[in-house]
């Protein structure tokens, strides 16, 4: 955190330090533009995710890993690796895709140790960065073609050079501030000479499909080294381009390829074979350059200057220099792919950029490594529904719509419970049936039923065919939350639902501005860019029912303007803040859980060149609006703004660089990013304890057990406090299922397990923290200290890998907050199991958790509430442990006699190997009574690691091993103890009296006499 935000901070982020955010996925890629290789290398490789940071394989793509993580920027627009010092990288920030849902950067970065430490090295305001071009003589020349500012002009943009590594940039290309650069080349063996692509492009505010072409785009070259620039007119160039990506041939210096976007039979593929002097237009075929605003990449095999790659939709490939292409890679849905880097010393080894991730292939493209493993997933809004565990919602760009369970089975959450559903597609809204979860809906508007995946389309639109809709790339769909069975949909007009999408009402007119006009920011070209039937161009981008009132509901549009209405879509009033010019997005409304006067708003003016944050609030029903977002950085837009439910006043920001908490109702805000990478969070979910976060770049995240931030009032770092922790719910995994997934595969953690306990220390603690856990009677349950000591792994005596050795949770003694899980369960009173000291679970009902620092004691009552979908009563349950209890003291009985006689069989054996005459006999003897009466052989075979049974039923080791099994049937599920369980422990516990009566006796008498003979003999007598 940086010294201006802890100014701004109204709790000491001490306080809550122990709160983190859990990844839950998915793991399928999201786009990446952005890749790169080592070449002669097969094993490591690079890429550069459009809002998810910089990762690397060091395994061909079996595995990833994040390297950019600690980096205030997620956007990926360029990766090079500099040809003489492989590790040395330059990352330029900013995606250069100039798509609606687009995430600046901001400038260059560089790391000179393979990505383990990085520098920002300028050019912060370059916004979009197309290419990076790396002197293969000199790791410190290097060459930047930035794109600019999406939405408006700027002055940093053009093709910049540096000498130095980065230290210094200097202009040597440039346009005007309309005009930025999208591509570099290398002549081959002469990086003196460099050509360069530029694109005079921008975005309006409304919403239009392609981004507009400008008369600034052209072809460029430099012969020295860049210092002077000619452009590349006439001889069969296009005379009219819009972006252009470029490719030379490394087996032909003089080959360059064009792949051009352009107007009036002029796109496509264009060759020269004299370095950029004359053309030829190999080809027309739309496959390979339409959309060439969004693609227009391509490359050329280092081996054979005829064989071109062109990324699209698909992968095309030609053999004949770009006469003719084939389709090489690529599905029926449209994968879309960005980028290939081909190794110059073997074609065959390849990287591809694309907008489910990253590929890797090592034989040219018969086989390629998996997506499946890449957690960049851009979303943009999350809903959560009412099951346990619930489920998390949300539309994946480029991917389609997706859920996943917040918790997973006993591996994690894998790709297991992946689930991909039709509703909502790849940018649209999804709406779980509040009271059935079986029911999804979502997108614009169909109804899935998950029970025999039949999607139905239910279109609000479907009986009012005479009305122009408008669209947007997301569009919003609400439950009210007051009438779980109402469902609102918008465009231009809001649509109501009560009966599952059967018959849709508009319950609005058209809510937007007549004409929004057109913004200062834009230049001719792009205020030309609308394919609109009149002057309305804006939608209702977000829809807020009140949590207080079923009637009440407000709306906002992405032209700028608030709308509220008292009485379900009869009348409406405009309670648009006066500060709102047309085009300010409401991005988000938030009603208050509290007061039905409260509202708070989420302004997104970043389509107006406006990356300021806007947050605004209302306490009497929109008619004054009061702005807060004091200590949200100045760049750092607002995309969602939530209430928490349960403490007023305390408000949680979603912004275009992270998340923000603010505990005195958005007076002062603070960063809540924790360990969150840096990326955009889109939308905010509190469900229940827990916020539920989508982010677009990084995917699904869940703060667990936020209950913390709702009690810091008089909380202080100078003071012991012990939260009141949220309500513990016992959750049993599923026994053994098999071998499980091995470590290395994409796996998300679960929740903690149990009662998630959070306490605040001060410095200077002296002594242990111990934290007991008391029953309603006030009876220890379990007990924990500072001073306990984690297990000690030696691999050398260990009889599985240590990464499966569970690591119990420490009491930590630093200064600050910390969090502790209890499991629920009670204190072993002995060794049931061979790798756990966990006694039985604790019944559901009260606890007391009791804190000891410094010799003072704090409390807070816990309550154990059954695991809601188990229908067994809490009153079967207390049987349930009261029966445990006694079949772990009688297990516990066994043991203990158990280990006694394995011992004495030790000891027995020993002295026996050099005993002579009466006393070698009578320790036979006493062998063959403990083995009888123990069930325990005395030499164990290891090649038979499960061994023969105990001869006697009534022996320690057959005891123990059906008390074992009476201990798992009675306490291994949530049921009423059955007649069978209850008879076995009345007939066990009856068998284990006598039992260890007669081991009793067999110890008073036999090995007592035993040991008056080994005394007579001079021998020290044997001691259990």
């Amino acid at each position: 955190m940086t010294v201006a935000l802890v100014a701004h901070a109204t709790v000491d982020p001490s306080l809550f330090q122990a709160l983190h955010w859990r990844l839950i996925g998915p793991f399928r890629g999201g786009r990446v533009l952005a890749v790169s290789g080592i070449p002669g290398d097969d094993r490591h490789f690079y890429f550069g995710a459009v809002d998810g940071g910089v990762w690397k394989t060091n395994d061909t793509g079996r595995t990833w890993q994040p390297i950019f993580d600690d980096e205030h920027v997620g956007s990926i627009g360029a990766l090079a690796l500099a040809p003489s010092r492989p590790d040395t990288i330059y990352v330029g920030s900013g995606e250069a895709d100039m798509r609606s849902d687009i995430a600046h950067g901001d400038g260059m970065y560089k790391s000179t140790d393979a990505g383990k430490h990085w520098s920002h090295i300028g050019l912060e305001d370059s916004r979009q960065i197309g290419r990076i071009l790396v002197d293969p003589r000199n790791p410190d020349v290097v060459f930047v073609a930035a794109l600019g500012h999406a939405y408006g002009p700027n002055a940093e943009r053009g093709v910049f050079r540096s000498t130095d590594g980065g230290q210094h940039w200097e202009k040597v290309l440039f346009k005007d501030n309309n005009t930025g650069a999208i591509d570099l080349a290398f002549k081959p063996n002469d990086p003196n000479t460099i050509y360069a692509a530029l694109w005079q492009t921008r975005r309006p505010p409304w919403s239009v499909y392609p981004p507009s072409n400008g008369p600034g785009s052209g072809l460029y070259v430099s012969h020295d080294g860049g210092s002077h620039w000619t452009q590349i007119q006439g001889n069969g160039f296009p005379a009219h381009p819009g972006r252009i990506g470029l490719a030379a041939a490394l087996s032909q210096p003089d080959r360059l390829y064009a792949l051009v976007d352009a107007p009036d039979g002029e796109g496509g593929l264009y060759r020269s074979d004299d370095a950029g002097v004359h053309w030829k237009h190999t080809t027309d075929d739309q496959r390979i350059w339409q959309r060439g605003w969004y693609f227009n990449r391509l490359a050329v095999d280092p081996k054979n200057a005829d064989r071109v790659y062109v990324m699209n939709t698909i992968v095309l490939r030609s053999d004949n220099g770009g006469q003719q292409f084939i389709a090489l890679k690529g599905d029926p849905t449209g994968d879309d792919f960005h980028e290939m880097w081909i190794d110059p010393t073997n074609p065959n080894r390849q990287i591809l950029g694309v907008d489910q991730g990253t590929l890797i292939t090592l034989n040219g493209g018969t086989t390629w490594s998996s997506w499946y493993n890449q957690p960049t997933a851009q979303i943009y809004h999350v809903s959560t529904d009412n099951r346990f565990p619930y489920w998390v919602y949300g539309a994946q760009q480029d991917s389609g719509a997706v859920a996943l369970p917040s918790r997973g089975g006993s591996d994690g959450i894998t790709m297991a419970q992946f689930h991909e559903i039709a509703p909502g597609g790849e940018s649209d809204m999804i709406a779980p049936d509040p009271d059935d979860p079986d029911i999804v809906y979502g997108g614009r508007v169909d109804k899935l039923d998950t029970r025999t995946e039949q999607v139905r389309s239910i279109d609000p639109t479907l009986a009012y065919p005479a009305v122009h809709y408008r669209a947007a790339w997301t569009l919003p769909l609400a439950f009210s939350k007051r009438n779980t069975k109402v469902l609102y949909f918008a465009n231009q007009r809001l649509f109501q639902t009560d009966d599952g999408g059967d018959h849709w009402k508009p319950i609005s007119p058209d809510l937007t501005r007549p004409d929004a006009g057109v913004p200062a920011n834009l230049d001719a070209p792009t205020a030309a860019d609308d394919d609109h039937v009149d002057k309305r161009r804006g939608v209702i981008y977000t829809i807020a029912p009140s949590p207080l009132i079923a009637q009440t509901l407000w709306v906002g549009t992405d032209d700028g303007l608030v709308w509220r209405t008292d009485d379900e879509g009869a009348h409406w009033d405009n309670v648009t803040p006066a500060a709102l010019t047309p085009w300010s997005k409401v991005g988000g409304i938030e009603l208050s859980h509290f007061s039905p006067d409260v509202a708070y708003l989420a302004i997104d003016r970043h389509r107006l060149d406006d990356d300021a944050p806007y947050i605004y609030r209302t306490t009497d029903a929109g008619k004054n609006w009061t702005r807060i977002d004091s200590g949200i950085p100045s760049d750092c837009f607002v995309n969602v703004v939530r209430e928490d439910p349960a403490r007023k006043g305390l408000l949680y920001a979603g912004t275009e660089k992270g998340v923000y908490v603010s505990f005195d109702d958005g007076a002062h805000w603070q960063s809540l990013q924790q360990n969150l990478p840096s990326t955009s969070v889109r939308d905010i979910d509190v469900h229940q304890d827990d916020l539920v976060i989508a982010t677009h770049g990084r995917g699904f995240w869940i703060m667990d057990d936020m209950t913390a931030l709702r009690q810091m009032d008089g909380v202080s770092a100078t003071q012991v406090t012990l939260f009141k922790p949220a309500d513990a719910i016992r959750v049993r995994h599923a026994a053994f299922t098999g071998t499980p997934m091995p470590k290395d595969e994409p796996i998300a953690a679960n929740p903690p397990d149990g009662a998630m306990i959070d306490y605040v220390l001060p410095e200077h603690v002296k002594g242990p923290v111990t934290l007991t856990i008391l029953d309603a009677q006030n009876n220890q349950v379990r007990r924990f200290s500072s001073d306990d000591k984690p297990p000690m792994l030696d691999p050398a005596k260990l009889e599985f890998a240590p990464e499966w050795v569970p690591i119990p949770t420490p009491l930590f003694t630093t200064p600050g907050m910390h969090r502790f899980v209890w499991n629920l369960r009670y204190a072993s009173q002995g060794e049931t199991g061979k790798h756990s000291k966990d006694g039985v679970w604790a019944p559901p009902g009260t606890y007391t958790i009791e804190l000891s620092v410094n010799g003072h004691s704090y409390r807070q009552p816990l309550i154990v509430k059954p695991d809601p979908r188990v229908t067994v009563s809490v009153l079967a349950m207390q049987r349930e442990f009261e029966l445990a209890r006694k079949v772990e003291t009688a297990s516990a009985q066994a043991s203990k006699a158990g280990a006694e006689a394995e011992a004495l069989l030790q000891a027995l054996d020993e002295r026996q190997a050099y005993a002579n005459g009466a006393l070698h006999d009578q320790i036979g003897a006493l062998i063959a009574q403990t083995t009888d009466l123990s069930g325990m052989p005395l030499h164990p075979d290891p090649r038979d690691t499960v061994g023969a049974p105990p001869r006697r039923t009534d022996s320690l080791r057959a005891l123990s091993t059906n008390l074992s099994k009476l201990l798992s049937a009675v306490d291994d599920a949530d049921a009423d103890p059955s007649p069978d369980a209850r008879t076995a422990y009345a007939t066990l516990s009856q068998t284990l009296t006598a039992t260890l009566g007669d081991w009793e006796h067999m110890k008073q008498h036999d090995l007592s006499a035993l040991n008056d003979k080994l005394k007579a003999a001079g021998e020290k007598p044997i001691a259990l």
